[in-house]
């Protein structure tokens, strides 16, 4: 999980939107996009439920009332696979009772409408860091260790500077130690689902970071993609 949300972090917070109505899933997404997170949008019930399933989230906010599948199903469904991500529940319903549901569902905090946005990424930020002590304190690989609690990268013992994008693609390398990520995988988890980006974009980055951590750090598995030497 990426430990902090803003624009000065160095390195992005995922978050999942699920909500039906246009203009408020768009704002939701330019707002906390400015604020330095990686955002992904979904419409309707089903639509956010798969993408809950398979995505690494920090946290996904869920509207209540959504096309094809209600937000209390969607939590519900999702706690009931034993799949724990940190769920903010959006409602028009500001019933104590319609709260309780919420939560009784698994729902992990509740805001009704209208919200203030400084209120929801208050909120958003709180669910993150509470998620934190099940994560590593330190992720490490062939010389190379990042803290997630200070942000600091190092290789060697010598501090590296990362930018954003490369910080969360060591970040996803060092989660997944000696196995094989495609370009697509890398494409799905650091960079934003609605970036105009192709896997050329992941060679790009991938060269970055080399240069920083060390070539025979990242190696390339010809035709299926990029392996952390563990």
């Amino acid at each position: 999980m990426r430990a902090s949300a803003g624009r000065d972090s160095l390195y992005v917070v995922r978050l999942l939107v699920v909500e039906d109505e246009p203009r408020l899933g768009a704002a939701l997404k330019r707002g906390l996009t400015a604020e330095g997170m990686l955002v992904d949008l979904a419409t309707d019930g089903p639509e956010g439920l798969e993408a809950a399933r398979h995505g690494e989230y920090d946290a996904v906010v869920l509207d209540v009332m959504l096309p094809g599948m209600s937000g209390y199903n969607v939590v519900r469904t999702l706690r009931t696979e034993e799949n724990w991500v940190p769920v903010l529940m959006l409602s028009a319903k500001d019933g104590e009772y319609d709260q309780a549901d919420g939560l009784d569902y698994g729902a992990d905090d509740y805001l009704t409408k209208p919200f203030s946005f400084v209120v929801l990424l208050a909120r958003l930020r709180a669910l993150v860091r509470r998620n934190l002590p099940a994560r590593p304190a330190i992720l490490a690989s062939g010389g190379v260790t990042l803290d997630p609690a200070t942000h600091q990268v190092e290789v060697a013992g010598t501090p590296v500077a990362l930018t954003p994008r490369e910080y969360a693609l060591l970040e996803y390398f060092l989660r997944h130690p000696g196995r094989v990520v495609s370009k697509t995988e890398l494409l799905d988890n650091v960079w934003d689902a609605t970036e105009d980006a192709d896997p050329n974009a992941v060679e790009v980055y991938v060269g970055y970071l080399r240069r920083k951590v060390g070539r025979e750090v990242l190696l390339t598995v010809r035709g299926a993609g990029y392996r952390l030497r563990p």
